[in-house]
């Protein structure tokens, strides 16, 4: 594998696409080799049997009709060779593949396998360079100097039993209270009882993270009970100095559990409606980054341009938070490679490692992904989906690994552990202490999360079909390049981190889902 300083964090070169004049027009260009060393290359527009893809001085032609986001090869490619994208092997080729045809599942397969050989490289000292003006955002300052991009009131059952509760409470409290605060929103989920071992200490870690989250004001915890995940467990995963805006409640322990609830929340609101808005550095934002639906823009558009964003953050003194590990596999070492420390590489190691033997212990292989819809929108293997993941993190440096409910406490680049389901993941992104999620997608999805959650949309024509959807259009990047996508993305995250409301946040999309991985009684 190549080393990690050779991996393009974008694309060589993005031309300008021009309207086609004609299908024997050279000048327009059709497709993105994304590395020198690539022997394929990305279809940007749909390409008819016999077009060029790139102007005149290139004689690479398409010897089939070859779909906007799939794989031309430009090169012959015998049967057993390694496909190559962005500089490093997405696959192998299952079948001879002559220059010009189509490269996708019928003749390219995985190499992955349980096996990893990691190697360290100490890092040399880089001076932090802004990758954008300094900027800054009105946020909400809390008394632990963490600041909240929304000033809302949580409500948190410990157990599915009393999820309708808390909704139906936000729900009447919304209505009491609105324009008072950013909000009032309750998060049901169907766990909390009927849960052993890491199953129950999973759900319990991340509501407790969730609970001492910046975003919220105000949190009310509302048990049973008699659950598994009994509320005084759960508090004790809370530090002391983070339990003055949290209010607890058993609703077998009342008589009208609703206007208790009720009771608790005007009480909150009371406490915390006229905290003001600060001007606060983008030091002060954790970001984090995700993506979903993928598809074979994501790698050149959306994803390196959320990494340029996790470069401001990350220069500029804040967090990034980086998670999906089973999306990471086939591009962990270039990640590994940016380990501050030999200790925070061996974490790292270990937090592969063992999701890698999760899967195997479920006797499931490694590399049972990229999902239906991400093959549709030409990626055919998890090395090549993880080889455009990883750029969400840009060139941030890895300060930190944090398992399963953890919290992201150090500048940099955290790795976090949580699978690549969307829901999951962005909830622990959430719990992590992100305050702002970017999203990027090429098929789309209405999903949202606790935290505003921007949805980046890799290519212009689902960010104009699905604009109740989609906040931010990478496309553009085909068009005007990254620079001025850069800027224009800047200004849209600060907006919102200020108080413009996400596609999301405005169809009242804002759910969480736990971490299933053990046995229910």
């Amino acid at each position: 594998m190549s080393k990690a300083s050779e991996y393009p964090l974008e694309t060589e070169s993005i031309h300008r696409i021009e309207p086609r004049r004609g299908a024997s027009d050279d000048a327009v260009v059709r497709a993105v080799r994304v590395h020198g060393a690539d022997n394929v290359a990305t279809a940007i527009v749909d390409i008819d049997a016999g077009e060029t893809l790139f102007p005149a001085q290139d004689a690479a032609y398409a010897a089939v009709a070859i779909g906007r986001g799939h794989k031309v090869a430009l090169a012959d490619i015998p049967r057993g060779q390694a496909v190559i994208k962005y500089g490093f092997p997405i696959g192998t080729a299952t079948a001879d593949i002559s220059a010009g045809e189509h490269v996708h599942s019928h003749n390219l397969a995985t190499a992955l396998n349980g096996d990893g050989d990691y190697r360290y490289t100490a890092r040399s000292a880089e001076p932090a360079q802004m990758a954008a003006p300094p900027r800054s955002f009105d946020g909400y300052v809390r008394d632990d100097g963490r600041v909240g991009t929304r000033n809302e009131i949580w409500i948190i059952p410990t157990v599915g039993c009393v999820g309708n509760l808390a909704a139906r409470v936000a729900k009447i409290a919304g209505a009491r209270h609105a324009g008072r605060i950013d909000g009032i929103h309750a998060f049901k989920h169907p766990f909390g009882c009927s849960q052993l071992g890491d199953d129950l200490g999973h759900t319990r870690a991340v509501l407790a993270a969730l609970a001492q989250h910046p975003n919220a004001g105000g949190v009310l915890i509302v048990g049973l009970g008699c659950e598994s995940n009994q509320l005084g467990a759960l508090i004790d995963l809370i530090p002391a100095e983070r339990r003055a805006s949290i209010r607890t409640l058993s609703a077998q322990d009342v008589e009208d559990d609703e206007a208790a609830c009720l009771a608790l929340v005007d009480e909150m609101v009371m406490a915390c409606a006229d905290v003001p808005r600060t001007p606060v550095p983008l030091s002060k934002l954790v970001l984090g980054v995700k993506c979903g639906g993928s598809d074979g823009f994501s790698g050149l558009t959306a994803n390196p341009l959320v990494g340029r964003m996790a470069d401001a953050v990350g220069a500029a003194g804040g967090k990034v938070v980086l998670t999906e590990i089973p999306e990471i596999f086939g591009a962990e070492q270039i990640l590994m490679d940016r380990a501050v420390s030999r200790a925070i590489f061996d974490e790292s190691v270990a937090l592969v490692r063992d999701f890698k033997q999760y899967f195997l212990r479920n006797g499931e292989p490694i590399s049972e992904n990229p999902s239906p819809g991400n093959i549709a929108g030409g990626i055919t293997t998890l090395e090549e989906k993880s080889l455009g993941a990883v750029q969400k993190g840009g060139k941030v440096p890895v300060v930190d690994v944090r398992r399963y409910g953890g919290q992201a406490t150090v500048p940099g680049l955290t790795l976090l552990e949580a699978p690549g389901n969307d829901a999951v993941s962005s909830t622990a992104l959430t719990a992590a202490g992100a305050t702002m999620i970017l999203f990027t997608t090429g098929r789309g999805t209405p999903l949202g999360f606790p935290a505003p959650t921007l949805k980046i949309a890799s290519n212009g024509t689902l960010a104009a079909r699905k604009t109740g959807w989609i906040d931010f259009d990478a496309g553009k990047v085909l068009d005007a390049g990254f620079d001025a996508a850069s800027d224009a993305l800047i200004d849209l995250i600060t907006a919102t981190a200020s108080g413009r409301p996400t596609k999301a946040e405005r169809n009242d999309e804002r759910d969480i889902a736990i971490w299933k991985s053990g046995v229910t009684l």
